[in-house]
């Protein structure tokens, strides 16, 4: 077993800084975990506790089975992939992977056949004699992966190991990680900023604020059911539309009130929220779940005359933001609807995949009733 198991890992700075919670997280045997959020939520700092990079104030970290709080990183028997590669500039590719194996005193043999087949697995072999300075981003990418699996370690740890590629590049190296963890079987740890990766990414997903998990779930429990607002928010491109309401039942007919637009909810979400009746939450709509009245093709309900902002046109999609009352959505429609800038135009909102949030504690009041 290679599982990883923090248990209420803390990480306090001598200047008194809590860069990380007491956090409990369980990472399976042979699992791609992801650690995702905006920048200084501490996914790194908890990557290098895993490594032993970064010593752990308090708490355990287990790596199969083992407590590792004070075993030294080569220890650890884990592999690392850093967001800048660190290559050996005056070694070739052959070298760069072969080095650990060296300083392990491996045969030659081994570190050969080794290399070999990890080469081949990344499609490098063509180009293990060449230095760094001959090498593409994505090929410098695919010998640093290389040399974390000649070491054959128990866990793989990956720091942002994309975010120097362009855009092309990225998109094709995260299905090679995605196929390599598949065909590897290892458990992976995989630290990114961008929601895209991660969605794409991860067996599951744990989504980081300020040294706290927020959420960890499976991607489709992330975007369908948000334990909370900070969730909701940044799981999501375009990202949920969040907007302060109020709750209100007229003859058992529940609905929001938004400056001075009306938004009826179904009945089973209201009664889940009763106790919230008069009082202000946070009404959550994802963008493909508001329609241009013009061009659907089923009944709608809850139209609303919306100003027209700005229509981005993606190609598969327009992203039209609209205005009502000061209050601004943002709907993802069809390419082949038509909607003018500087204009009036009738909008539904579908109402069946609405999120309600406490407008204190940011939690989900609706996410057992989705």
């Amino acid at each position: 077993m290679a599982g990883v198991i923090l248990n209420k890992a803390e990480k306090i700075y001598p200047n008194g800084f809590r860069a990380v919670h007491g956090i409990d997280l369980q990472i399976d045997d042979g699992e791609f975990m992801v650690l995702v959020g905006p920048s200084g939520c501490a996914k790194s700092t908890i990557l290098r506790m895993i490594a032993g990079l970064e010593d752990i104030t308090s708490g355990e970290i287990r790596i199969a089975d083992r407590l590792v709080n004070d075993i030294p990183p080569k220890d650890r028997d884990i592999a690392m992939v850093f967001q800048n590669y660190a290559l050996y500039p005056h070694m070739t590719a052959y070298e760069n992977m072969a080095f650990v194996l060296k300083l392990r005193k491996t045969p030659k043999e081994e570190i050969r056949r080794r290399v070999h087949e990890a080469a081949e697995i990344l499609d490098i072999t063509a180009i293990l004699d060449r230095k760094p300075r001959q090498l593409s981003g994505g090929q410098m990418q695919r010998v640093a992966v290389g040399r974390s699996i000649v070491r054959h370690p128990k866990v793989f740890l990956f720091d942002e190991p994309l975010s120097n590629l362009d855009a092309k590049l990225r998109v094709q190296m995260r299905a090679e990680i995605s196929r390599l963890h598949n065909r590897l079987e290892s458990t992976m740890i995989y630290v990114t900023h961008d929601q895209v990766e991660a969605m794409t990414m991860g067996d599951r997903i744990c989504v980081m604020e300020s040294g706290r998990i927020k959420q960890l779930d499976t991607p489709g429990n992330l975007y369908h059911k948000p334990a909370n607002l900070f969730v909701a928010g940044f799981i999501g491109s375009p990202a949920m539309n969040l907007l302060p309401a109020r709750l209100f039942n007229s003859n058992n007919t529940y609905h929001v009130k938004i400056g001075s637009m009306r938004i009826d909810i179904p009945e089973r979400m209201g009664r889940k929220t009763a106790s919230y009746v008069g009082k202000e939450v946070v009404f959550g709509l994802r963008p493909e779940d508001i329609y241009s009245q013009t061009s659907s093709p089923t009944e709608l309900a809850n139209i609303i005359d919306c100003d027209v902002l700005l229509v981005e046109n993606m190609g598969n999609d327009l992203y039209v933001h609209v205005s009502r009352d000061n209050h601004s959505f943002i709907a993802r429609l069809s390419p082949d609807t038509h909607v003018a800038e500087d204009s009036t135009h009738p909008m539904s909102f579908d109402t069946e995949h609405c999120h309600l949030f406490d407008k204190k504690s940011g939690d989900n009041l609706t996410i057992d009733y989705l």
